[in-house]
């Protein structure tokens, strides 16, 4: 239910807030004190990404790292921290809460509390404002940037403590409750994406018939396979492109573990990481592009259109005599073609690992004809339609789920919906179901040597 008495602030994006409430500037309530880590004595290595604030590996770290992290800043636990540049873009981080002491990127900004105040409530507050987008309309200049000095200005709500403390708590557990929901519809999408799989890798490696004769052959890595499959190596089966683009206009396609190949306008992970294409290679219309740092993971797609893809990936011109694009895409990316680009991949450690075109022309396969292939693409399709129908039908759900979520924190953190007189019932906390999925480094992958 809502407060008794609500008075009016003049900020668009806080229109009221109850009457007995604060609206101060944040300088009030928080400090930007700024500690260099002078000798790199802090070696403990943060991050703010979208699944939070985040220990970030010195040796192995996600991202660009600098030659020397003299230059980041410490924070201290309980901090607040702000990612405020780029603002255009809507789909990145843009607050966190530091769980540990430890260094992170001085373009982050860094609030530490000048009172006794519940500095978790106030994370509440500005997370509404990123969900919002409030930020984002805020910026200035190219990079579309706000200061220490501008966040500090910006006013926010300001409850008693004790109401700061009971919102907390009432969050935490309504969070948590959808959170149990959300992993609940997730384990079901695995379920599901696993026998979408499954069904894939059974046709494009085994065939779907089974009453033909099938024998061993010599591509061990797919078992048994129908006599009349025709026997090769990959490297019969597409030839590397390496043209490149003198000016970078075409349209630029960015790779997504889940999507494939997406254009700019479905693209939604992180700002572009580079301010022209020149040099970018180029891919025709079912080309098949692959991020040769991650190939042994599946990440492989065909390009929608022509385009312009990382100069880092590599661009495979199928020979459509011998094999259909789409069931090209699918054989490699099955299971069991995983597992032997693995063994193919050259490289000391895990996340460098590469798989190099001869290499990957190297391997042995087993394809039917055209006929054939185009058989089973259409048993696939049958197949994995109702599979794919009751993911899209969870994937809403969770979307609904979360759309909740956010209203819920925007209206208690505003003040819109009254939770002083609740009563929190013991309960396990679940984690945020970002901090087990999704990351910004899993969306997009334009990886550079």
């Amino acid at each position: 239910m809502a407060y008794s008495a609500y008075k009016d602030t003049n900020q668009t994006w806080t229109p009221r807030i109850p009457t007995h409430w604060e609206f101060w500037r944040a300088k009030r309530v928080f400090a930007n004190p700024k500690e260099k880590n002078e000798g790199n004595r802090e070696r403990n290595v943060l991050s703010l990404t979208l699944r939070g604030v985040i220990h970030n590996d010195i040796e192995n770290p996600i991202g660009l790292a600098p030659a020397d992290y003299a230059t980041y800043q410490i924070f201290e636990p309980n901090d607040l921290v702000f990612k405020l540049i780029d603002l255009e873009n809507i789909s990145t981080s843009r607050v966190g809460i530091v769980p540990e002491r430890g260094v992170m990127s001085s373009a982050y900004i860094r609030f530490a509390a000048r009172k006794a105040v519940n500095v978790r409530y106030f994370f509440f507050q500005y997370y509404d404002w990123w969900m919002r987008n409030v930020f984002n309309g805020l910026g200035a200049g190219v990079r579309q940037t706000l200061s220490a000095d501008d966040l500090l200005t910006l006013k926010i709500a300001i409850p008693p403590k004790d109401e700061q403390d009971q919102i907390v708590r009432y969050l935490d557990w309504q969070i948590s409750n959808i959170n149990k929901l959300i992993h609940g519809y997730q384990r079901e999408i695995k379920l599901l994406e696993e026998r979408r799989l499954t069904v894939i890798n059974d046709a494009v490696v085994h065939g779907i018939d089974a009453t033909v004769e099938k024998n061993c052959t010599k591509a061990e890595w797919m078992g048994q396979v129908p006599t009349r499959w025709h026997q090769m190596r990959m490297k019969n089966l597409f030839k590397e492109i390496n043209d490149r683009s003198p000016d970078g206009k075409e349209p630029h396609l960015s790779m997504s573990q889940k999507k494939g190949l997406v254009t700019d306008d479905d693209y939604i992970g992180r700002p572009l990481l580079s301010e022209s294409y020149a040099g970018a290679k180029i891919c025709d219309t079912d080309d098949l592009v692959l991020n040769r740092l991650k190939a042994h993971l599946g990440v492989f797609a065909l390009a929608p259109i022509r385009g312009i893809v990382s100069p880092d990936y590599t661009v495979l011109r199928l020979n459509r005599s011998r094999i259909v694009p789409k069931y090209a895409e699918y054989l490699l990316k099955s299971q069991d073609c995983r597992k032997e680009l693995k063994t193919r991949v050259r490289g000391i450690v895990e996340g460098f690992w590469r798989l190099y075109t001869d290499d990957l022309g190297a391997i042995p396969v087993c394809v039917p004809d055209l006929e054939e292939q185009e058989w089973i693409l259409n048993y696939i399709a049958d197949h994995i339609k109702p599979i794919e129908h009751g993911i899209r039908y969870i994937e809403k759900e969770i979307e609904l789920l979360g759309e909740y979520r956010t209203r819920l924190i925007s209206d208690v953190v505003t003040g819109q919906l009254d939770v002083r007189g609740i009563e929190i019932p013991d309960y396990t906390p679940v984690e945020d179901v970002d901090s087990e999925n999704e990351s910004e480094e899993e969306e997009v992958m334009e990886s550079a040597d």
